[in-house]
């Protein structure tokens, strides 16, 4: 759930593209208890009608504002553990998931890529009545059905605001999954909204906090300064902790290419507070009927509760919570190596019947 900052970021880009990723974030391989050299089979692509542009594949959707294509990429192959990735945003893109080619290839995990109908290389109709999470679901489902995927081996994972759409998605069709994943989301945007008050904002310099409140009250939310003052004292302590320069060239574009016409109406304008369609979902009361394995993946320095996302997990009837000590948001990429062995492990326990 972060805003597009195309000022900073923008001045940025050509410094995460031109520099290497840092140490503690670079491609290595996951630990040896969860990744191994994947079978030949894994790169068989018999049958397959994404060959020719590399696994990549538009779909058409139905809508009721007619038909659109979105864009999807497949990596891999495996019969039994093919994961669908949710984007956050809502209007962002597939980028921010790059961590894992450097950790599913060798897990032998068959994983899929796909930016939402509005996002990046997906059409993106100027149409507002699209941007609503109900329409977002049919549109997943529709998807599903063009890839072939099912309760054999269909795994979801939503970061963020990818979060609420696998939950509303397990809600409405819960007979199409064998796990999913709900990656730094709570379940409850009122209770987000609340833990951002009493617990991110004190954390604030109060000079700092009461300068971002008062151009938020003028609704000066394009103010340069704005975007410059949660670089520094919000997005890089609980989006993603790392120098802004040192951000991978993938985060600065996924923050860069968000949708604002998608964005804003769903989320809202503002960093402190959800304000737009979301502002009152919750689906905490419902997370007991989800009965799939379910992994909550939480992170202390996130921008949502640790403590909450441990809770959700308790609530799912076959659920698991990941905590990420040193993560934030984005934790795939700031506690990497927790994240991504933690995730793997998951899915292979599902896999192998010991979940």
């Amino acid at each position: 759930m972060t805003r597009t900052l195309l000022v900073v970021l923008g001045a940025c880009l050509s410094v995460a593209c031109s520099r290497p990723a840092p140490a503690e974030v670079a491609a290595t391989p996951a630990a040896s208890a969860t990744a191994a050299t994947p079978a030949v089979d894994y790169f068989d692509n018999s049958g397959r009608n994404d060959v020719l542009a590399g696994g990549e594949k538009m779909i058409e959707i139905d809508t009721p504002k007619g038909k659109f294509r979105v864009w999807t990429k497949r990596t891999g192959n495996n019969p039994t553990i093919k994961v669908l990735l949710l984007h956050g945003g809502p209007g962002g893109n597939h980028q921010a998931f790059a961590a894992l080619d450097s950790y599913f290839p060798g897990a032998g995990i068959e994983y899929y890529f796909y930016d939402q109908l509005g996002s990046s290389y997906s059409d993106q109709p100027h149409e507002d009545s699209l941007w609503e999470t109900d329409r977002f679901v049919n549109e997943l489902e529709q998807v599903r059905k063009a890839l072939k995927l099912g309760p054999d081996n269909f795994y979801l994972l939503g970061h963020s605001w990818g979060g609420i759409l696998a939950i509303e998605y397990a809600l409405k069709y819960p007979g199409q999954l064998k796990g999913l994943v709900i990656s730094n989301m709570m379940s409850s945007i009122p209770a987000y909204n609340t833990y951002a008050k009493d617990v991110l904002m004190p954390q604030m310099q109060p000079a700092v906090l009461a300068e971002i409140l008062a151009m938020e009250s003028r609704k000066d939310y394009a103010n340069p300064r704005y975007e410059e003052l949660l670089m520094t004292n919000f997005y890089t302590q609980h989006v993603l902790r790392m120098p802004l320069e040192q951000w991978p060239a993938t985060i600065v574009r996924t923050f860069s290419g968000i949708n604002k016409e998608i964005y804003i109406p769903m989320q809202g304008p503002s960093e402190m507070a959800a304000s737009g369609k979301l502002e009152k979902w919750d689906r905490s009361a419902d997370l007991k009927k989800i009965t799939v394995p379910t992994l909550v993946i939480g992170a202390q320095h996130d921008t949502m509760d640790p403590k909450h996302m441990e809770w959700m997990a308790g609530q799912f009837p076959r659920g698991r919570y990941l905590h990420c000590p040193d993560g934030s948001h984005l934790a795939m990429y700031d506690d990497q190596k927790t994240y991504m062995a933690g995730l793997i492990d998951f899915l292979k326990d599902v896999d192998g019947g010991t979940f």
